[in-house]
């Protein structure tokens, strides 16, 4: 199932906040808006009007386009190519600590 661009648009938000190391409620005050209603915007419950998104962008010192930046977000064909590609790539040593690490990972 494909990922609505509200919640992508507000986990993108919520990554940019958390990455400048602030709170809902710091990035709230800074916007003028309540924290219960960032909060639904970073869950993707709610689309912020183009004023609070302007605000946002300002906020988090970054361009508006910047919080539609969704390329990072692979999808699981795409991520399952991504390890085929280095498993074919690697060696016997390599193999084995690939494993080992997925192993570790998928328990």
């Amino acid at each position: 199932m494909k990922t609505s661009i509200k919640k992508l648009l507000g986990a993108r938000i919520k990554e940019m906040r958390k990455s400048r190391r602030l709170s809902q409620e710091q990035l709230s005050e800074k916007l003028n808006i309540d924290s219960k209603h960032l909060s639904r915007i970073e869950v993707g419950n709610s689309y912020p009007s183009l004023d609070t998104l302007d605000n946002i962008a300002k906020a988090l010192d970054v361009e508006i386009k910047d919080l539609f930046e969704f390329a990072h977000e692979s999808t699981s064909k795409q991520v399952k190519s991504d390890v085929n590609k280095i498993i074919q790539e690697a060696n016997d040593n390599e193999l084995k600590i690939i494993l080992k690490i997925l192993r570790a990972i998928v328990r």
